[in-house]
């Protein structure tokens, strides 16, 4: 036997009912007819065997039965449309990914191009953050990052962005002091900037170029790119530098890119997030937007630089 559980349209048609003590204001509150409230009353009373009403002239009144039931009832309905409003808002509510992101390439690629993703994607909100406390510990799990190095990492997949290819940059004040640069060993005649986490830049840039060292050249180590950037703005060595983090100082001319020399490395920016989360849709997404932008960047960007300072034929070499 199943126990007796009655329709919830009949018990919101009791709850209403009793409320206004009426079937007609009942029925305009549920947008039903007087008559589909009567039936549905006289099936709930029907079913559980006992009057819940009493007809007066003046309306209804409830029986000492009914008002026993409309006591356990009216919590009941409560709660059924807590929990459906509570799934709805759940539902409508939007997914949040955390990313944790390098300041470089936050400023100088991601964020001015993401409020394309999140036009795209309205249901996905996305948090950036460095995720690190005082004592460079996490202080939250984050769904994904950005990585400089080689591409792999345990337990995470990666998705290659951009960064491999690196120009030489110098101040035009530089040049003007020391010589303008026609070959590429002549790179030696200069101090050399490099970042503390791509020490092999300068080696890759010399082995690719054939360039033969006879002494050790003067290097200048820095932390981040962005100090590199603007150590080499104020004439202070020659640097290396992703082409995508140059196009602000390129196009405006407070660096150029001699020889239009440069090299291929074998380091990158990549988008890194753990191989479990691999199915995750709301990632799965935001990994293809920005591959996609990492790709349509590089013709892109380029397009936004005057090269009339360096020649037409790029000498960046490949290192590997």
């Amino acid at each position: 036997m199943h126990p007796l559980i009655p329709s919830t349209t009949a018990l919101r048609v009791f709850e209403a009912a009793a409320r206004h003590g009426s079937f007609t204001e009942a029925a305009e509150e549920l947008f039903l007819t007087q008559s589909a409230v009567s039936k549905q009353i006289k099936s709930l009373e029907d079913a559980l065997g006992v009057a819940l009403f009493v007809r007066i002239n003046r309306g209804l009144v409830l029986t000492e039965l009914g008002r026993w039931y409309l006591d356990d009832v009216r919590p009941a309905l409560q709660q059924l449309e807590a929990a459906t409003v509570k799934l709805a808002t759940r539902r409508a509510s939007r997914t949040t990914l955390t990313l944790r992101i390098v300041a470089i390439v936050g400023d100088r690629w991601l964020l001015p191009r993401f409020s394309r993703f999140a036009q795209a994607h309205p249901e996905l909100d996305v948090q950036f953050t460095s995720l690190l406390s005082r004592d460079g510990h996490d202080q939250v799990q984050a769904d994904g990052e950005f990585r400089f190095g080689e591409g792999s990492w345990p337990g995470c997949a990666a998705d290659y962005l951009f960064g491999r290819e690196l120009l030489l940059v110098a101040a035009p004040a530089l040049l003007a002091k020391l010589g303008n640069l026609q070959h590429a060993w002549e790179v030696l005649r200069f101090p050399l900037l490099q970042h503390f986490q791509v020490p092999h830049a300068w080696q890759e840039f010399f082995d690719a170029h054939g360039v033969v060292q006879e002494a050790a050249p003067q290097v200048v180590r820095y932390e981040f790119y962005s100090t590199i950037i603007g150590a080499a703005v104020a004439g202070m060595g020659l640097a290396l530098v992703p082409r995508l983090f140059l196009l602000d100082e390129l196009q405006r001319g407070t660096l150029v890119n001699p020889m239009a020399a440069g090299v291929i490395g074998r380091s990158g920016y990549y988008f890194v997030f753990p191989q479990h989360k691999q199915a995750d849709p709301a990632l799965a997404a935001l990994r293809a937007w920005l591959v996609d932008e990492a790709r349509a960047g590089t013709l892109e960007d380029e397009g936004r630089v005057h090269w009339a300072n360096v020649p037409s034929d790029r000498n960046i070499v490949s290192s590997t």
